[in-house]
């Protein structure tokens, strides 16, 4: 699996995957679990969505 992710991408889903999750805290709903899923590709380096369109975020020296 190679990364497609770049730092500031990953940053940036950290960032909202916390603020979905916190909303979903916040308003006492589980739709709150939805912020995993960024949270996951954050920390994986992958996302599968970005497949099909021929997408990477990251510069070259940072693929693996």
């Amino acid at each position: 699996m190679q990364t497609n992710i770049g730092r500031t991408d990953r940053i940036t889903r950290l960032i909202l995957g916390a603020a979905i999750i916190a909303a979903g805290i916040y308003l006492g709903s589980a739709i709150g679990l939805i912020g995993l899923i960024p949270i996951t590709t954050a920390l994986v380096g992958w996302c599968p969505s970005y497949l099909p369109f021929g997408i990477s975020t990251c510069r070259e020296e940072e693929h693996r």
